[in-house]
């Protein structure tokens, strides 16, 4: 069966070739990513290796990777990237020592990557599951965690065919898992190792809530008016917004930030929003502020009364947790089944889901002319996180345990006797 992964894992590799190989840009950063095996220079300092899939996995490994800085600072940090998007942007993080791109799961490529540096822990985000790595480690005695973890019946896991593949997560230590659902679905396959502790992103967007510096340039746009943010906007939500626009009261404002700022998707947006202003060039002789960069939505939810956040029309909602810490009532499209906090949210009335332009005008009008209603659900965001805090420090208190165990650290020659 591990060689037809590998087999499957090698036919992928084709497949993104072929795509790079037409022109798709994203393959072919991809490709060119993994061209050569990293070389390292032989150290005696202990590693711990954390990999994430892409930018929103980096997000949740991020606060236990300052964690494991802050308190053990002689401890280096190797950050792996599966997908370019994140890679891109997160490539200079400063508290990694090194930041690659993982190369493909083959077992001649996990030998040698582990055997690079004298590792004493693994951490894998989410649901990343490269099943020769997990070997690997395993097989050398370096104990793999998975945080952050969500899943459901219809992960392979939980199908008849997936029985090997659900062997295989019995090497690993230790599940942090975000729900008491993903914790039962474990179990059913015999996994009693995890630990419900919640998403470890809500303790990084609540730091970000605590430290969002002021944008004196955006304050004169907004100029006192009430303000909505949708952020990480795609075509079919920036169409819906368009179309409610001319219903929004002369007292409010929008700022909006699309997922894509290409040059193509802004002249796209310039024809929707034909009187909107951009971040490169702001005045407040507009109703609709374009955010045309990146590295600030994050903290431009401080300014709304209420959000809507974009990609559940498409393949899937992005991070609302960034908007629901400042307390913001959120509205989305109708994927958003795969997100315990949307979903959660939704139940309780901290949320609201659109399917039509019929929905999204009716959600957007309650929030705007029902104040109660509106205070209510910024008041479920609010005490939402703040009971969703704190997963950081249940990992940390038994990473701790591992990273201060002299019999995990052993010579990094050793490790390096593997890809000989």
């Amino acid at each position: 069966m591990r060689q037809l992964y590998t087999l499957a894992v090698k036919t992928y590799h084709l497949a993104v070739a072929t795509a790079a190989f037409f022109g798709n840009k994203k393959a072919k950063q991809w490709i060119e990513g993994r061209r050569t095996f990293p070389s390292t220079t032989p150290d005696n300092d202990r590693w711990v290796w954390i990999h994430v899939s892409s930018l929103g996995e980096f997000e949740q490994g991020r606060p236990v990777i300052e964690a494991i800085k802050k308190q053990h600072p002689k401890t280096k940090i190797l950050l792996s990237f599966f997908s370019p998007s994140g890679y891109e942007i997160r490539k200079g993080y400063p508290l990694a020592d090194e930041v690659l791109y993982l190369p493909d799961d083959t077992m001649t490529n996990a030998k040698k990557w582990v055997g690079r540096h004298n590792f004493v822990a693994a951490i894998f985000v989410k649901y990343d599951f490269w099943f020769n790595y997990i070997k690997c480690l395993s097989d050398n005695n370096i104990p793999l965690y998975y945080i952050s973890v969500t899943l459901s019946p219809k992960h392979f896991f939980f199908k008849r065919y997936g029985k090997w593949f659900a062997k295989q997560l019995k090497s690993v230590r230790h599940f942090y898992v975000q729900d008491n659902d993903t914790a039962a679905l474990l179990k059913s396959i015999g996994i009693d190792n995890s630990t419900v502790c919640g998403d470890t992103r809500f303790d990084r967007v609540a730091d970000i809530a605590k430290q969002a510096k002021r944008f004196e340039d955006i304050e004169r746009f907004i100029d006192g008016r009430k303000c909505i943010v949708a952020g990480s906007t795609w075509p079919p939500d920036e169409e819906l917004l368009a179309n409610w626009l001319n219903q929004m009261p002369s007292d409010h404002c929008l700022i909006m930030a699309p997922h894509d700022i290409s040059e193509s998707h802004i002249r796209q947006i310039e024809r929707l929003f034909k009187d909107a202003v951009f971040y490169t060039n702001i005045h407040n002789q507009s109703n609709v502020l374009v955010i045309n960069t990146i590295g600030i939505l994050s903290q431009l939810y401080q300014y709304a009364t209420f959000a809507y956040v974009g990609g559940a029309f498409g393949s899937g909602l992005h991070n609302i947790q960034e908007a629901v810490t400042f307390g913001c009532p959120v509205v989305f499209g109708p994927k958003y089944g795969n997100f315990v906090e949307a979903v959660d949210l939704v139940k309780q009335g901290g949320a609201f889901s659109v399917s039509n332009q019929n929905d999204f005008n009716n959600a957007f009008g309650q929030l705007i002319s029902n104040d109660e209603e509106r205070k209510n659900a910024s008041a479920i965001c609010h005490d939402y996180v703040q009971s969703k805090l704190g997963a950081t420090q249940v990992i940390m208190n038994d990473l701790d345990d591992e990273l201060d165990t002299q019999t995990l650290i052993r010579q990094a020659d050793f490790h390096r006797q593997i890809a000989e």
